[in-house]
């Protein structure tokens, strides 16, 4: 992948934990999306379900002011379930000279800023504030608004701080472990995080949380479906990329094989199989490696996250 390794790393939005050695203990807090027991691929689509909500979150931010040339919205979307208290990045949270001088770390932080930069542009085409996310670096264990984390749950985003939180020795076990190397193949997992983040801002998790509260039987179903849009938003900023092929930000030949082969790696399927040789559908939460391998493909080949409605299809 092609990125400007010489710039100086924007810190602003980014905070560098790994040389404080993590802050002990263990992973304790629910990662978000439910991961109830139960449930299954199927999720009925019926009328009074609260699909519709989430599926206008999209349509609200990313097609609707297209379809009126940019004017006033046919309706308020104040009015809708468009979190306006999800949390900002209040200035900065780095230094340029705590910027990290390893090569992983400087990749993962031009990374996220460039997600961090797509997303921004897209809501102010569709004339809506972007809230900030934030980048967190650690090692071993860390202190979250949603609770403590070890790094053996891997990469996640906690919805309470607006955080994306990433120990780097992740990508050696999806190298080795998972085979699924290469610097896209991480590009992936950050814009992955950062598509949970877009969701949080429209509302989308919050409104998958309720409903997974009040139909627990449907939480993993639920969660599948969040998993799959954040990886066709992923697909969705990989396509920005992809169309402008500068001299410093741009894909390369194999680049999105490596994306595939990410999201291919991280299929409950496959990981279930490889831990148990066993696979069981209705404990997965995240989608099989067909499922995350289509919607990233989804993201890419449209370029439009207006695509990525994961809630108004039978099965995703």
């Amino acid at each position: 992948m092609k990125w400007d390794q010489d710039a100086t790393p924007d810190m602003s939005n980014v905070d560098d934990q790994r040389s404080s050695g993590g802050a002990g203990g263990g992973f304790q807090f629910p990662l978000p999306g439910g991961g109830g027991r139960g449930g299954g691929m199927g999720l009925p689509i019926g009328k009074g379900s609260g699909i519709l909500g989430i599926v206008i979150a999209l349509a609200a931010i990313f097609i609707l002011p297209r379809l009126t040339g940019g004017g006033d919205l046919p309706f308020n979307v104040e009015q809708m379930d468009l979190p306006g208290a999800v949390p900002e990045a209040s200035g900065p949270t780095g230094r340029a000279d705590d910027a990290p001088t390893d090569e992983t770390g400087r990749f993962i932080v031009w990374v996220f800023n460039d997600v961090q930069r797509t997303w921004t542009k897209q809501f102010a085409e569709g004339q809506q504030k972007y809230s900030n996310a934030k980048l967190n670096l650690f090692r071993n264990s860390v202190n979250t608004g949603c609770g403590q984390a070890s790094s053996a749950v891997g990469p996640f985003y906690c919805p309470a701080d607006s955080e994306v939180y990433i120990d780097e020795t992740f990508f050696d076990e999806l190298a080795d472990r998972f085979g699924a190397p290469g610097d896209f193949a991480q590009a992936y997992v950050v814009a992955h995080e950062m598509g949970h983040h877009v969701q949080n801002v429209l509302g989308i998790s919050d409104d998958a949380q309720r409903l997974s509260r009040k139909n627990p039987d449907q939480a993993n179903a639920l969660s599948i479906r969040l998993e799959l849009q954040a990886d066709c938003l992923a697909g969705v900023w990989a396509r920005n990329v992809y169309l402008d092929d500068s001299a410093n930000r741009g894909l390369e030949q194999g680049d999105i094989e490596e994306g595939l082969g990410a999201a291919s790696a991280v299929g409950d399927d496959r990981i279930q199989e490889q831990a148990t040789g066993r696979i069981d559908p209705e404990t997965w939460n995240h989608g099989s490696s067909e499922q995350r391998v289509k919607w990233f493909k989804v993201g890419f080949d449209n370029g439009q996250a207006e695509q990525c409605d994961t809630f108004g299809v039978d099965r995703p």
